[in-house]
């Protein structure tokens, strides 16, 4: 009788043990898909990242260019008319720019006072 309780507990042990092993397979298939997906995903990540810094740094260089030739537009305007760009829209010739107050009165579609809080 011993041996027959022995036998059906060896044969539990084996059917538990097959049972475990597959869900160790199983649950090791899981975690390779899981460490696949997250390297797939660092790598997308990755990428986005490289594009986004390249961009960034064609932004930067198109700015730097932009800068470099307003620079340039500037001192040409500033040696045709000395004192035209310094930056205030001052003339030096007397003359009002567009925009620039005569000093002289309102005209009839300017108001003459300022305005007025109600």
């Amino acid at each position: 009788m011993a041996k027959l309780r022995k036998r059906e507990q060896a044969r539990e042990h084996l059917q538990e043990s097959q049972v475990r092993a597959a869900r160790a397979e199983k649950e090791q298939a899981l975690a390779e898909e899981q460490a696949a997906r997250a390297r797939r995903e660092r790598a997308e990540v990755e990428e986005r990242t490289r594009l986004a810094e390249q961009e960034a740094r064609q932004r930067a260089a198109t700015a730097q260019e932009h800068a470099t030739a307003a620079e340039q537009l500037r001192a040409k305007a500033e040696k045709l008319a000395p004192g035209l760009a310094d930056g205030h829209g001052n003339r030096t010739d007397g003359v009002a720019g567009p925009g620039q107050p005569t000093g002289g009165p309102a005209g009839p579609d300017q108001p003459a006072g300022g305005a007025t809080r109600r």
